[in-house]
């Protein structure tokens, strides 16, 4: 049962407790670990997984395999016999803590967060399918939020003109709060620092913002965007200050993972943005793409409602546990040989995300505190 605070996704579902069962494993579920996301601890009995009371130091000793959303805590951890394998959203990046209590238990772990951007692991991307909910989220959060209908109506009393949406980033979450909103009938347009998707963005019916014409362009470095230099940033908020001037929604989904996100939108550029308008930052967790968003919190500043969406998957969980239990099963599927856990440190899918094998770290230069953030 996840233990963070609002986490109301579970790691498994019935649909994939069936699948590991047919694997040849045993599986135990937590009784009530699935309850917030609608999946009533009946579901899980029926199809042959054993109950548990959460915490239970028996089951958990006996584990050969940990499946959760978010990193648990340090003393759940030291439940586990040594040599078990630890498998969910573990927030790798600079955390020197999780790699001690991985070597303190000579735990093996997979953090989802480093998959590799292939192909191959398309199925097993629990950031995209997260991202996905996220973006979708975020639009609703903007409309309910808005002073303004989005679609364009022709009425008796007159004719109301679309909202304009701005979204910065054209990544996973992105480009799904861009397909939403044009769902909902907003005219949109969208700022990326990759030329390259700009033709993913025009096909869902946006408008690209052309970034600035400078030396040192940022592209991608294994699937995601690279860190752009703060000159490119600098002269891309310029660009954008005319843009949000005339926005009535601005949706921030612009990270790079293991990085400080960057700030585009700055408090003078707010100051442009009409009453009424919205700002809603995807980005907040990891600092923030505007200017005075909070994790967690909605604040009026000057009339622009600023709405720092973290853990927006939290608040689908039905579908986000659907998606993300599914993952699981693509990513560890081939790792199972009649039953038991077989790691293949020679395929790129488990060596890129293994980041502990019997608590010797993998991937010092991530976990270590001076490491990527």
């Amino acid at each position: 049962m996840e233990s963070a605070p609002g986490e109301n996704r579970v790691a498994a579902t019935p649909d994939t407790v069936k699948k590991f069962i047919s694997f040849g494993c045993s599986v135990v579920v937590e009784r009530g670990a699935g309850f917030a996301a609608g999946f009533v601890d009946g579901a899980f009995s029926t199809i042959g997984a054993e109950l548990v009371n959460p915490g239970d130091s028996q089951a958990w000793g006996q584990a050969d395999l940990l499946l959760c959303v978010q990193q648990p805590s340090a003393a759940a951890l030291a439940r586990l016999r040594p040599g078990a394998l630890v498998v969910g959203l573990l927030a790798p990046y600079a955390n020197s803590s999780l790699a001690a209590t991985l070597q303190s238990g000579s735990l093996s772990a997979m953090a989802l967060e480093l998959l590799p951007r292939i192909s191959r692991a398309q199925s097993a991307d629990a950031l995209s399918s997260q991202a996905n909910i996220a973006g979708y989220k975020a639009v609703l959060l903007a409309a309910a939020a808005l002073d303004r209908y989005f679609p364009m109506l022709m009425t008796a009393a007159g004719t109301v003109q679309p909202a304009r949406v701005v979204v910065l980033g054209a990544g996973v979450a992105g480009l799904q709060a861009v397909a939403t909103a044009r769902r909902l009938g907003a005219v949109v347009y969208v700022s990326d620092i990759r030329p390259a998707v700009k033709e993913q963005v025009e096909s869902l019916g946006a408008r690209f913002i052309d970034p600035p014409e400078m030396e040192d362009k940022p592209a991608e470095s294994g699937g995601y965007a690279k860190q752009a230099s703060e000159a490119f940033l600098t002269a891309q908020r310029q660009q954008l200050s005319d843009q949000l001037a005339e926005a009535d929604v601005a949706i921030c989904t612009a990270q790079v993972p293991g990085r400080k996100a960057p700030r585009l939108i700055s408090e003078d550029m707010l100051d442009r943005m009409r009453p009424g308008a919205v700002v809603v930052d995807l980005a907040v967790a990891q600092g923030g793409n505007c200017a005075d968003t909070r994790p967690g919190e909605t604040i009026d500043r000057k009339g622009v409602q600023l709405i720092g969406a973290s853990d927006l998957p939290c608040s689908v969980p039905n579908h986000a546990s659907a998606l993300y239990a599914r993952n699981l099963v693509a990513l560890l599927e081939p790792v199972f040989k009649d039953g038991q856990l077989s790691l293949n440190i020679e395929d790129e899918l488990i060596s890129g995300c293994l980041i502990s094998q019997d608590g010797v770290i993998r991937h010092n230069e991530v976990l270590s505190a001076g490491g990527s953030n």
